[in-house]
């Protein structure tokens, strides 16, 4: 692991610290650390470089890997996630979880063992996450309610779009979200009972396509276990929340860009599925098009994928998609408890940001990224960490921006470190078996040097 990529996980770890403690509680020293994150964000964005032919980074070791494991495993055990399980379930969670972190960090020490810790991480994280959908069966959020009514109308051919939520302590007539919001979660209520246990599958796969993104070496290993693992985590599966439908789509792509040729290509068809999602996606498209390894055709196929996913429940209720999709996100009210910039603005002046103003907030954030990524290269982790930035301050200027939407920077944050690992030789791997030396008669001149074989990556 190198000196950046520690950096990189250290500010992971504060973020998710500070969302956690977030739920649901206004603080302005918690905006006020978010800042201090975005600050960092754009620092590792403007000092990224260009993958090819880059010089080989200073290590700081595995030790380095396993300290912020046990960050994690710390803030587990010293601070509380949001949950609606009794306080000794949520400590079972807590210390199951701070446990797997524990375990992991000291398994990623060896290189024998470092094939165990992401099962490792895997096992804990799916065991907190079957104590926390057991132990709160039915948890009192609308987005729960809306996605496993959404799944049983999807079952019988209904649009999303024209129902109304039945029990919802919230929304009650809009579906917020994209239409493959409901079909990737759908499952976990038709096979399991509750559209929670695929939210937590899709977060393991994503953990796995994040280890394959570095190619299995102990960064992207680390990286994919903190991925399950993270400070929250808990509570993002409990409540339900959706963002996990969007990173799958994300780490796939990512995954297929680093494997080049035809499957930059392929990698149409996930990215295709994550703007189905969720419409905040759709802030990364200049940036994704910008970058010459995917470029502008491959970004407009993408883009035409998500049409096509998205076509049957816009053509068969175009007014209440729009409602719900559009106009719904828009009126919706601040939620005086997130940690934004635009709420504390709001909780201490009074003063609600006019949507215009925020428009331009947003608009100039994300020129300033596609200037920069035009006018210096970067590799796929420099991409990312321009994407997490990004989004980062869209979810400051946001109005109802919680965990879940700082949880997907985050995200974004550990496949950077994975790709950056992916591209350069396993240090950590024992050196090739030289070979044997064969005999030569005296007097008779060797060969030329065979060429050296070039790093995978």
């Amino acid at each position: 692991m190198t000196r950046r990529e520690l950096v990189t996980l250290l500010v992971w770890w504060a973020l998710t610290a500070l969302a956690t403690h977030s739920v649901v509680r206004y603080r302005w020293w918690i905006v006020a650390g978010y800042l201090l994150v975005t600050a960092a964000l754009v620092a590792l964005a403007v000092t990224a470089r260009d993958d090819r032919g880059a010089a080989p980074a200073a290590s700081t070791g595995r030790r380095a890997v396993t300290g912020v494991l046990g960050l994690v495993a710390l803030t587990h055990l010293l601070l509380a996630p949001f949950s609606y399980l009794p306080p000794g379930g949520l400590w079972t969670v807590r210390a199951v979880l701070a446990g797997s972190a524990l375990l992991t960090g000291a398994l990623l020490l060896g290189a024998r063992t470092r094939a165990a810790a992401l099962p490792v991480a895997l096992a804990g994280a799916a065991g907190a996450w079957a104590l926390v959908v057991t132990g709160d069966p039915a948890p009192r959020i609308d987005v729960w309610v809306i996605l496993q009514q959404a799944a049983d109308g999807l079952l019988r051919g209904e649009s999303m779009y024209t129902a109304e939520w039945v029990g919802s302590p919230g929304i009650t007539d809009a579906f917020a979200y994209l239409p493959w919001t409901a079909v990737l979660t759908a499952p976990g209520r038709w096979l399991a009972g509750d559209v929670r246990w695929a939210l937590a599958v899709l977060v393991a796969v994503a953990a796995l396509c994040t280890a394959a993104l570095g190619r299995w070496r102990a960064p992207a290993v680390a990286a994919a276990a903190l991925l399950v693992l993270a400070p929250g985590g808990s509570t993002l599966v409990e409540q339900a929340w959706t963002e996990p439908t969007v990173l799958v789509g994300l780490a796939a792509w990512a995954l297929l860009v680093a494997r080049g040729g035809t499957g930059a290509w392929w990698a149409v068809v996930p990215l295709a599925v994550a703007l189905a999602a969720k419409q905040h996606v759709v802030v990364l498209l200049p940036l994704l098009a910008t970058w010459p390894r995917f470029g502008v055709r491959r970004t407009a196929g993408a883009v035409g994928g998500a049409a096509l996913l998205v076509a049957p429940w816009l053509l068969g209720a175009p007014r209440d998609f729009l409602h719900d999709t559009v106009r719904t996100m828009l009126e919706l009210p601040p939620l005086r408890f997130a940690d934004t910039l635009y709420t504390a603005v709001l909780n201490e002046t009074g003063v609600r940001l006019p949507l215009p103003v925020v428009g331009v907030l947003v608009v100039a954030v994300l020129a300033a990224a596609v200037v920069a990524l035009h006018r210096r290269p970067v590799g796929l982790a420099g991409l990312l960490t321009w994407c997490a930035t990004v989004l980062m301050v869209v979810n400051l200027v946001n109005k109802q921006a919680f965990y879940n939407q700082f949880w997907l920077v985050g995200a974004l944050l550990l496949l950077s470190v994975a790709a950056a690992a992916g591209v350069r030789p396993d240090v950590s791997a024992p050196p090739p078996a030289s070979p044997a030396r064969r005999h030569r008669p005296a007097g008779r001149p060797a060969g030329p040097p065979a060429p050296s074989s070039p790093s995978a990556g």
